[in-house]
């Protein structure tokens, strides 16, 4: 059936006529990539966010956002680029109220307010006064900063606009499991 050569007669299977040229055979040592770009494009405008620390989710399974990690940050700061940092690391992550005022703002077609604290930070000092530790917040001149919890105004702006400030973390066992299974079955 196959020659010497690894070449065999094969026949088209529409009119069952002979190729006009054997056709080499057997184990294939290049095969096709399956980094297509369908299967690799992802991009967020609003998502998920994590219930603890109110920064968006990672990854394109949990439709998560892009990981801005210590590096892009340094890369950042060499290029002086303040403000950029500022926003990507306050209203682009886990500034909550700024950012529900900064939707706001847009809408309403007025200026991007200050940024607010990032949650991440308000984590940091309830678990330092878990540990009986005293933390305050002092402005430049040495006045105490509030660090004020999400207030009714914020939940009242955040239904008109329709965002949904109580959106559970995706990625349950139960939900993983069941989307395992359908990618399975593909």
């Amino acid at each position: 059936l196959i020659g010497d050569d690894g070449k065999a007669t094969l026949y088209d299977g529409r009119t069952g006529q002979p190729y006009d040229n054997p056709i080499m055979v057997g184990i294939m040592y290049i095969l096709k990539l399956s980094h297509l770009v369908d299967d690799k494009i992802h991009a967020r405008s609003t998502g998920p966010y994590s219930m603890i620390t109110q920064q968006p989710l990672g990854g394109k399974a949990q439709f998560g956002g892009q990981r801005f990690g210590e590096m892009e940050v340094w890369a950042l700061e060499a290029y002086g680029a303040a403000y950029c940092l500022q926003e990507l690391l306050t209203i682009k992550s886990d500034d909550v109220l700024g950012r529900v005022k900064v939707y706001e703002a847009i809408v309403k077609g007025e200026n991007i307010p200050e940024p607010g604290i990032p949650e991440s930070f308000k984590v940091l000092i309830k678990e330092m006064q878990a540990l009986c530790l005293n933390v305050e917040v002092l402005s430049d001149d040495g006045q105490e900063i509030e660090m004020r919890e999400l207030d009714e105004d914020v939940f009242r702006t955040a239904e008109e606009l329709g965002i949904d400030l109580s959106r559970p973390e995706r990625g349950s066992d139960e939900e993983d499991a069941r989307r395992a299974a359908e990618r399975a079955s593909r």
